[in-house]
C-alpha cells in the first residue's frame, strides 16, 4: 500500500515498532549475556561485528543511492535495512 502525503509520519510509526522489536532483541541477549560462558562471548563478538557492519554498510548504500534519493527514502532505506537485522536477531535469540 502507498502511503500519500507526509512520509515522515509512517516512518515514525516503523521505528515505533522496531524499536520495540529492539528492545526484545536488547532483552533477550542480556540474558544470554549474563549466563555467561562460550556462548555470551560469541554473542558479543556478534553483536560487536554488527553493529561495526551496519556503521559501515549504510553510509555507502546512502552514499550510492541504493537507499533512495531524498531523505524520506534513505530514511525508509535505512530503516528497512535495520529492521530485517533485528527481525532475523529476535528469531535467532528466541529460539535459544
Amino acid at each position: 500500500m502507498k502511503r500519500r502525503g507526509d512520509p515522515w509520519a509512517g516512518l515514525a510509526w516503523d521505528m515505533w515498532a522496531m524499536g520495540l522489536e529492539a528492545s526484545s532483541v536488547i532483552g533477550l541477549r542480556a540474558l544470554k549475556i549474563a549466563a555467561g560462558g562460550a556462548a555470551a562471548e560469541a554473542e558479543i563478538k556478534l553483536m560487536v561485528s554488527e553493529k561495526a557492519a551496519a556503521s559501515l554498510t549504510l553510509p555507502m548504500l546512502a552514499m550510492t543511492g541504493q537507499l533512495g534519493v531524498n531523505g524520506a527514502a534513505v530514511t525508509a532505506g535505512s530503516l528497512s535495512y535495520l529492521r530485517k537485522k533485528v527481525r532475523a536477531n529476535r528469531r535467532r535469540l528466541a529460539r535459544g
